[in-house]
């Protein structure tokens, strides 16, 4: 196990230090390789300036079932790319070159994972300086096999939780917890922020964090700094994604969209702080 694994990981101590200081965590989504392959590395960096506490790195996937359509399309664009797994890897590598601390979290789907096998996908994301990874379409009842691959090698696999979730199913994620638990803020896809309750979501999670043996951040629908502040309240964090992803959309280079990255994120971060 890497050492990283030993003292907990970057995820963990990141959690800790935010616990610490009576703060709450922000976690943009991006997809890789969109709105270039050139951008993607840039704008990670520019959201940690801008006060990220997470990036969770969308993989690109033909068929992302759980995503609205603005996070569909930047799929489609990054695959037209060529911003395949490996080339994903390949940019947190280049990412981890010049930051060492931010937690780096994969969102994305199974079957890029059965294809390589759960333990050398780990291998080559533990190389590579992954510290998480989220697989929207694994049920929880199959996500021990992976849990422990990916442990082995200093991942941890987050989990999924919704407003449908049962009693049992709860019970069974928070025994499989590790890293932070996602809780999605609706029964939907992503995007749909006209959907977003945030008494009801309140709700639910403080009943989860009750029981949970690591952070509960929530996601989904959240596309500015007051949907940020307010479900920070019951959350340890917040997960931002489609609302991003449209605003580094048109951007015409690099730079342009690290500046766009920043810009958006910079006053979810003042809300939340």
């Amino acid at each position: 196990m890497s050492a990283d694994a030993q003292a907990g990981g970057r995820i963990a101590r990141r959690f800790a230090r935010l616990s610490d200081s009576g703060r709450k965590a922000l976690i943009p989504f991006v997809t890789a390789g969109d709105p270039s392959l050139e951008a993607t590395v840039p704008v990670m960096h520019a959201l940690v300036g801008a006060g990220a506490d997470v990036i969770e790195l969308g993989v690109p996937f033909s068929d992302p079932m759980a995503d609205g359509p603005t996070i569909q399309r930047s799929s489609e664009r990054a695959l037209a790319r060529g911003a395949g797994l490996r080339w994903v890897l390949g940019a947190v590598r280049t990412f981890r070159a010049r930051d060492t601390e931010t937690p780096v979290v994969l969102m994305g789907y199974l079957n890029p994972v059965e294809i390589r096998g759960a333990d050398r996908f780990a291998r080559d994301a533990q190389a590579a300086g992954v510290d998480g990874v989220l697989l929207v379409d694994l049920p929880p009842e199959e996500s021990p096999e992976f849990r422990d691959a990916f442990a082995a090698h200093g991942i941890d696999l987050v989990l999924l939780a919704s407003p449908t979730t049962t009693d049992a199913r709860l019970s069974l994620l928070l025994g499989n917890a590790r890293g932070y638990l996602y809780y999605v803020s609706f029964a939907g896809v992503t995007g749909a922020s006209e959907r977003l309750d945030t008494a009801a979501a309140s709700e639910h999670l403080r009943r989860i964090r009750a029981g949970s043996p690591v952070p509960v951040v929530a996601g989904f629908g959240i596309r500015d700094a007051a949907g940020a502040a307010a479900m920070a309240v019951d959350a340890d964090g917040v997960v931002v994604g489609s609302a991003l992803v449209a605003a580094l959309a048109e951007a015409g280079d690099a730079d342009e969209a690290a500046r766009r990255a920043a810009e958006f994120l910079a006053p979810l971060r003042a809300a939340l702080d």
